[in-house]
């Protein structure tokens, strides 16, 4: 009954999509409205019904930032991967996915993430200075059948939301594909350096639609090829070309640091991005991860109040950039603080170690052996699922960089071990790196948490 329920619901929301697509450029805003409601009548009190509100009127702005953003997007992207994403990123995860989500929380009393991040290899054909990544060494990989299996049980769970790190994904093209092929109710996402971007690429990902990407960039030629390689910068640049000639949905992965934070924020650097077909910005602060972490690259308090507000200009309503920037540090406040853990989001890396973070690399789980629910039941997860969020101000969410006294207790008491391949780091060596930081944060936090 329930499979039956649902296909009914997907071809009900599949006609409306249908319908507004195909009347698009003659009424936008009948077209939009039409989908907000039918969005408040499936989704009900999933959403605060200001929400509902505050889309009719920037739907009814028709010369506002949002949608001439919007606007862009329909005169620019490939009809396919917008009806794609529409039904697999809008119907199937936010919607359908997340109520089976929440039921699956209950039912099984343990967080069940919204999303998961999978590394499928970790081989790259860069070497990045600082590359977290590169922690895991270069001959693991997650098979396809590793891979499809924990596709088909994140469906069971209300999970229709993947995203592919690494490594480089792409060194992985073909069974990426393959998988957006067989898993065509679901939306993909995969970070990568933009270097194996080709034409046959772009067709591909126009095919089947269900895939977009995040492109790794920080900042301009001299400072991005200084970290990534030499002609790196205008392989990027080249890349992006091709990605929007071919109408795809793609944006940019900036790990913002004490050296480049002004930079990948300038207007100048946006407005270019902007040009080249970005549809959006994720901004991640620089995390001391590993052994031999760079701690003179955290930014200071200083710089992460700066792009705290630097962020929030970007993507006001009035003003800022026609791009839509998140900022994962920052923006606890609109997620209630730390998502990882499996409370929204895990990952899961190329060895098969389901950790609850893609920065925090210790586990006592692995998909290979146990499934994903048992992994998502371990004894760390569920830590983090009685101590989140881990701080009332969500301004500072994360159990590491601002609160490690709390990722300490976490791994120590669940005996947890470190998942890292090459160089093993001590949980203690770990936190010690972020004790400064913290406490240094804390008051610029509580200052603008206040307010």
């Amino acid at each position: 009954m329930g499979k039956l329920r649902h296909q009914a619901e997907r071809a009900a929301f599949g006609k409306v999509i249908d319908s507004a697509m195909k009347h698009i450029n003659k009424d936008r805003e009948k077209s939009f409205l039409k989908m907000v409601d039918l969005t408040e009548s499936f989704a009900k009190d999933r959403f605060l019904p200001e929400s509902y509100d505050a889309a009719r009127r920037i739907i009814r702005d028709k010369d506002g930032k949002w949608m001439t953003y919007v606007n862009r997007i329909l005169d620019e992207v490939s009809p396919n991967v917008i009806r794609t994403t529409a039904m697999n990123l809008g119907f199937e995860a936010m919607l359908s996915g997340t109520k089976i989500m929440h039921e699956s929380r209950e039912k099984y009393q343990c967080n069940i993430p919204w999303l998961i991040l999978l590394d499928p290899t970790s081989a790259c054909n860069l070497k990045c200075t600082g590359c977290w990544a590169a922690e895991y060494g270069h001959t693991l990989s997650l098979t396809y059948e590793d891979l499809d299996s924990i596709i088909t049980q994140g469906k069971e769970l209300g999970i229709y939301f993947y995203m592919y790190t690494g490594g480089e994904p792409l060194v992985r093209k073909a069974d990426i594909i393959r998988l957006c092929e067989k898993h065509n109710d679901c939306a993909f996402h995969a970070f990568t350096n933009g270097t194996l971007v080709d034409e046959a690429f772009c067709e591909e990902m126009d095919r089947v639609g269900n895939l977009s990407l995040s492109i790794s960039l920080e900042g301009y030629e001299e400072v991005n090829d200084g970290r990534r390689g030499s002609g790196v910068f205008n392989q990027v640049m080249e890349a992006m070309d091709k990605l929007k000639a071919h109408g795809q949905i793609f944006g940019t992965s900036i790990c913002y640091t004490r050296a480049n934070i002004e930079t990948v924020t300038s207007d100048e650097f946006l407005d270019m991005i902007i040009e080249k077909g970005c549809r959006y910005a994720w901004y991640f602060h620089y995390m001391p991860v590993g052994n031999d972490a760079a701690v003179e690259l955290l930014p200071t308090k200083e710089q992460r109040e700066y792009i705290y507000h630097r962020i929030r200009e970007i993507r006001a309503v009035e003003g800022g950039k026609p791009i839509f920037a998140f900022d994962f540090q920052n923006d606890g406040e609109y997620v209630g603080g730390c998502i990882a853990g499996g409370r929204n989001y895990c990952h899961i890396n190329p060895n098969g170690d389901v950790e609850p973070c893609v920065f925090i690399h210790y586990s006592s789980a692995n998909i290979k052996e146990v499934s994903l629910l048992e992994a998502l039941q371990q004894p760390l997860f569920m830590a983090y699922r009685e101590g989140q969020p881990f701080n009332e101000n969500h301004l500072r969410p994360c159990p590491m960089l601002e609160n490690p006294e709390k990722l300490l207790e976490m791994v120590n008491k669940t005996g947890a071990r470190s998942t890292d391949m090459q160089s093993p780091e001590t949980v203690e060596h770990l936190c010690r790196k972020c004790e400064m930081y913290a406490k240094e944060w804390k008051e610029k936090a509580d200052e603008l948490w206040e307010k």
